[in-house]
């Protein structure tokens, strides 16, 4: 007879789950385990119950000794101990497979014709088939494992894009969004959760929140060197070129000074100079000098043709010429779905694009259709324009701007009074104008975008859904882990945020035609 028969499985494996979560590891290791250990999980006299028999059982050194090699799986079978024989209880008790996942077997003839045909005809099923999809893919895998994790949810979303790649893949345009999985992942983990939400007691919801395989915990300052680096390739250059000296590189920073003061500087030269004194650059952004200072040192680092230098030697990315490759890529099929299908839904979305369509009037052009683009998408996160946009008069000087009510991160001046009738904007970066001169949006937005990984900032919480689209889907920049996200009040940080992975799948799904 069990010592708790009445206990039910799921709380079985919570409190499974739980003891490995303390440090239980043996037989031997439940000598140590009190009342207090238990209480989150069973009620009083469950756990007085429970550790009279453990310390009967378990406490003598014989049957200490004998029981000391059982593995974390054997657990499950120390919770439902009888009064039998140790041996005879662990046989009797389920064991879980570990590595189910290697022999996982997507079940594809579980899944309906009206499914199976636009995968096997390269088609993307609708939002209804692919949740129907998934609602099968879990119910399978739950059944191999109960405690299915982010990397089990990973590994069968491989599985199923390799398949059937034109069907499942995250592509927009014919270009694959960062792996081309992470959507598929994350609909597996949602549907996860939900099914787990309606078996898991409520004691145990923040316990499975905070040990989410979604999250890390990581110290402070592992996380902001974390961020500092997310997305680079060269953030540390620990030597200088061979054919470079200390001397060599502060003459060509002299040389660069000189040439900023110059009209006719030519530009190849300026981007040699520039990518040969990177090394240098870069130390002096990471022993964290003022962007006063760096812009003394460095000016042409807050131009667009130096930016674009160090952003390429630092992401591996040109930055402007990937803009606009994937906005000519994405840019219309984005906008149509803004405007046709978001307006739909959302009563504060339309009454934001009835305003940018008065405020545009006739203009037409890409650069206007970029303008509208970042400024809905602002409004789709809910995120607000005054974080990313400061507007002044169209004939301020860079002395007349109050930045004091300007952002501390990067912003972009408007001289105008809105985006679509300025010719001119200025770049803000910590409170300090480091250009005065951008003739277009489109470098503007550029410079914004690179300033957060030249000088190693972190997007702010509250441009965070828009920064992390605009970099996945139109710079390019898709690490599968980490963030660039400041994260001011708690450890728990999301790799991959899923308002932006939503939108990506929805954009993905969604049918146009360009006219």
């Amino acid at each position: 007879m069990e010592v708790l028969p009445e206990l039910p499985a799921v709380t079985k494996n919570i409190l499974e789950e739980h003891m490995q979560s303390i440090g239980v590891e043996t037989h031997d290791d439940l000598r140590f385990i009190e009342e207090a250990d238990l209480m989150t999980v069973l009620r009083p006299v469950q756990a007085r119950k429970l550790l009279s028999v453990w310390k009967q059982k378990y406490q003598t050194p014989e049957n200490s000794s004998l029981s000391s090699e059982a593995s974390p799986d054997q657990l499950l079978s120390l919770i439902s101990v009888s009064p039998q024989s140790s041996s005879s209880t662990s046989s009797s008790s389920p064991q879980l497979d570990t590595h189910w996942e290697d022999n996982f077997e997507i079940p594809w003839t579980k899944f309906p014709e009206e499914l199976m045909q636009p995968l096997e005809r390269g088609k993307r099923p609708g939002p209804k088939l692919r949740r129907q999809m998934v609602r099968i893919v879990v119910t399978e895998m739950m059944e191999k494992c109960p405690h299915v994790g982010k990397k089990h949810s990973t590994d069968v979303a491989k599985k199923m894009v390799s398949k059937y790649p034109k069907s499942l893949q995250d592509i927009i345009e014919g270009d694959i969004v960062g792996t081309g999985y992470h959507s598929l992942v994350k609909q597996l983990q949602n549907r996860i959760e939900n099914v787990r939400c309606t078996s898991t007691p409520k004691i145990r919801k923040r316990k499975h929140e905070s040990n989410s395989d979604d999250t890390d915990e990581i110290p402070l300052e592992e996380r902001a060197a974390m961020q500092d680096t997310y997305g680079c390739v060269k953030w540390n250059v620990q030597f200088l070129p061979r054919e470079e000296t200390q001397e060599s590189q502060q003459q060509k920073m002299e040389k660069l000074k000189e040439m900023f003061q110059q009209s006719d500087a030519n530009p190849e030269e300026v981007k040699g100079l520039m990518k040969s004194t990177f090394y240098t650059q870069r130390q002096h952004v990471n022993q964290g000098k003022s962007i006063k200072c760096l812009r003394e040192d460095w000016p042409f680092l807050f131009d667009e043709i130096g930016m674009s230098v160090h952003f390429k030697e630092l992401t591996g990315i040109n930055l402007k010429e990937t803009f606009i490759r994937n906005l000519d890529l994405k840019g219309k099929r984005l906008l149509n779905y803004l405007t046709t299908v978001c307006v739909k839904k959302n009563k504060k979305f339309l009454q934001t694009y009835a305003r940018l369509q008065r405020m545009r009037g006739q203009q037409s052009g890409c650069s206007e259709d970029v303008k509208e683009m970042v400024l809905l998408l602002l409004s789709y996160f809910d995120e607000k324009e005054e974080s990313i946009f400061f507007y002044v008069d169209e004939t301020s000087l860079a002395e007349d701007v109050q930045l004091e009510q300007v952002s501390l991160t990067p912003a972009i001046i408007v001289c105008g009074q809105s985006c679509y009738s300025s010719t001119r904007y200025m770049l803000s970066l910590d409170q300090t104008l480091i250009n005065t001169n951008i003739p277009s949006f489109i470098s503007a937005l550029c410079l914004m975008f690179g300033s957060y990984y030249c000088f190693n900032i972190h997007y702010p919480s509250e441009l965070a859904s828009t920064l992390e689209f605009l970099q996945r889907c139109f710079f390019t920049i898709n690490p599968e882990k980490g963030t660039k996200v400041e994260n001011k009040n708690s450890k728990r940080r999301l790799n991959l945020n899923p308002r932006v992975l939503t939108l990506i799948q929805e954009i993905t799904d969604h049918e146009w035609c360009d006219t």
